[in-house]
């Protein structure tokens, strides 16, 4: 079983090399129109209970939860690990931490 968390960094270099994995954005509407990453798949938090369906294709893979902080992200994370998804990280520092260490483009906001 993978770590529970991963850093921004790691996620980066997961993306640049290629590897398969859903990046998962668990935050809301408002706040993706403001800021986002490139690739990621979108379902606010509160609606991950219902659609869950929509990741059983990748309840073997690994995904990577983000949010704006990693709070959030890492609530969603237990979850999918209590429902078998045993791949499930959170990218800790969430997208803020994304815009600080990894690409300024992505705007900061409160």
């Amino acid at each position: 079983m993978l770590p529970m968390e991963i850093d921004v960094v790691s996620v980066k270099k997961m993306l640049d090399g290629g590897e398969k994995f859903m990046l998962l954005d668990v935050r809301e509407p408002g706040e993706v129109a403001t800021a986002k990453i490139a690739g990621t798949v979108h379902i606010p938090m509160r609606e991950i209970p219902a659609r869950l369906a929509e990741l059983q294709s990748q309840k073997n893979e690994r995904i990577v939860v983000h949010c704006h902080h990693g709070g959030r992200s890492q609530r969603v994370t237990h979850y999918l690990r209590q429902q078998g998804f045993t791949q499930a990280q959170n990218m800790s520092g969430g997208i803020d931490d994304w815009s600080l260490k990894v690409d300024a483009k992505v705007p900061r906001y409160e």
